[in-house]
């Protein structure tokens, strides 16, 4: 393991089969490219001309309710709509092209009526009432006869292309299961059908053990930088014990842990670069169309584009684009980095 912190080599993805390229000697290379604007955390409560702002009147003229925890609504500009009629077509040479129609739901979800609080300077209890309602929503929805699979998911920051800095997540409700999902739905499967047991608990299990890209681990739930890790300070949270599948497997006490893993991650991602430190995280679990899926066990992905500071990203270009995934530092260096610093959030000392 020593020698795969110093020279080039590939690691696979298991929940993909693709493969990714670590190169842990190129973060001595000087910088002369863009520099991203810092991430400022707002300072403001409540912002009179923000959209989802309790009171605040939203673009299509509908008018917020004065919320005091969450508050979910369709969104204005859904990229899937539930009366979209799902006729396909095939042309060209040998039916070549071809297009399907897709209805479906997207909703957002404000996460506090708060318009200066993000997941990381929120409380555990408030980040378990998110969780309640991540949960309620993949109910209502996998009951819709026409949405076979529900994705929950936070984009976080300017650079994460967040149009309103306002703690909000978002769900898009469909008949498909997409790529992502439904690769790594198969290749859980097929881990199970192999070696009968679950891939993501038998690889938690390991992390626990072994440590090195462990981030933070309570009584259910494990932070750990995957060995397979594309974005520098890419994480996952997977659970420790027991195969859940979805949200509905989880206890009270469950869903306590679950926060408080999120709570500690987003503290450390804030305290790594000391910046409103940007993402894109996405909820995987069981897919609503009542099939079983063998192996199947819900995680938490987290990408953030943050490379070397609060003001330098991780491009995906060139050869990431037209060949395979490249990364700059191993995951073993990014879990230690995250790992060493405080669970306190760093605006608390000033």
């Amino acid at each position: 393991m020593e020698k795969l912190q110093e020279s080039t080599h590939n690691r696979l993805n298991p929940l993909t089969g693709e493969w990714i390229k670590v190169s842990p000697h190129r973060t001595k290379r000087p910088w002369q490219g863009q520099v991203e604007d810092v991430q400022r955390p707002s300072e403001i409560k409540y912002d009179s001309s923000c959209y989802l702002c309790p009171t605040n009147t939203r673009s299509n003229n509908e008018q917020n309710p004065d919320y005091k925890d969450t508050f979910v609504f369709t969104n204005d500009f859904s990229a899937l709509l539930s009366d979209t009629d799902s006729v396909s077509t095939q042309f060209g040479p040998n039916n070549l092209l071809k297009s399907k129609g897709e209805k479906g739901v997207c909703k957002v979800i404000c996460f506090s009526p708060r318009h200066d609080l993000t997941v990381a300077r929120m409380e555990v209890e408030d980040i378990v009432k998110i969780i309640k309602v991540w949960r309620e929503q993949y109910n209502e929805l996998g009951k819709l006869s026409y949405i076979n699979h529900v994705q929950i998911f936070e984009n976080k920051g300017s650079i994460m292309g967040c149009s309103n800095p306002h703690p909000h997540g978002q769900i898009w409700a469909e008949e498909i299961i997409p790529n992502l999902p439904k690769v790594e739905l198969k290749k859980q499967k097929e881990y199970y059908e192999e070696n009968n047991s679950s891939m993501l608990l038998d690889y938690a299990q390991y992390e626990l053990k072994e440590q090195s890209r462990v981030v933070y681990s309570n009584d259910d739930f494990i932070v750990v930088v995957p060995y397979w890790a594309t974005w520098p300070y890419e994480t996952m949270i997977l659970p420790l014990n027991k195969s859940f599948t979805n949200l509905n497997d989880l206890t009270s006490e469950n869903d306590l842990n679950l926060a408080k893993a999120i709570n500690i991650l987003t503290i450390k991602y804030d305290n790594l670069f000391k910046t409103n430190f940007p993402y894109s995280m996405g909820l995987h679990q069981k897919p609503t169309n009542n099939e079983n899926y063998l192996g199947n066990i819900m995680h938490f992905h987290y990408y953030p584009p943050l490379l070397r500071s609060a003001s330098v990203k991780k491009f995906m270009v060139g050869y990431e684009l037209l060949a395979m995934a490249q990364r700059d530092i191993t995951a073993e260096m990014a879990a230690k980095q995250l790992r060493e610093l405080d669970n306190t959030h760093y605006l608390k000392s000033l």
